[in-house]
């Protein structure tokens, strides 16, 4: 059995500290984890690690598409790996979580994020676990657009390395313990 990571995102230097990014930023650390570094995966539409993950068998992935296409490298990676949606997690920033909290669930809808959107409608299901990661709601009249695609605040980049830490745990846990004891460790 083979699990599926795969860290959400846009390619490219300007957006890679971006609140939208945090996905990318997750896949990182447990890249880091695994001891290995994101290659081209052989269709070029996505990046990947292989390896073992809290000694699970793991790909990592990242699409090398922006963030609304990111259901057509994932439906590649999926289809080339053999993985079945119940062993996917897409690790994913999320606006109605409060910066600095995490949330799991199995399911659901997408809730406006145009990059599950397009992985539900390339996969053929919503049925796949989300890391949710929170970024909190943009302040006063700022446009979701441009909040996300922001960098951190200065008081945010100070503690974004914890919670990159955390959330690399929760899929570690996810992988390991299930998503009942991950959501009862990490969900607040």
């Amino acid at each position: 059995m083979t699990w599926l990571v795969v860290g959400l995102g846009n390619p490219g230097p300007t957006y890679a500290a971006t609140r939208h990014n945090v996905g990318y930023l997750v896949a990182d650390v447990l890249a880091d984890r695994m001891g290995g570094r994101f290659k081209a995966h052989t269709s070029g539409r996505a990046e990947v690690v292989e390896g073992r993950l809290a000694g699970q068998r793991a790909v990592l992935g990242r699409a090398r598409s922006y963030m609304n296409e990111s259901g057509g490298p994932v439906k590649t990676l999926t289809s080339y790996f053999d993985v079945e949606p119940e062993h996917l997690v897409v690790v994913h920033d999320e606006l109605d979580i409060d910066f600095g909290a995490l949330r799991l669930k199995l399911g659901g809808g997408d809730n406006g994020h145009n990059g599950l959107k397009s992985i539900r409608q390339s996969i053929g299901t919503g049925d796949f676990h989300r890391v949710r990661v929170g970024i909190g709601r943009p302040p006063g009249r700022q446009s979701v657009h441009d909040f996300v695609l922001k960098p951190y605040s200065s008081t945010e980049r100070k503690e974004l390395p914890v919670l990159l830490e955390e959330a690399a745990d929760a899929v570690e846990s996810l992988l390991t313990r299930g998503l009942s004891e991950t959501q009862s460790a990490f969900n607040r």
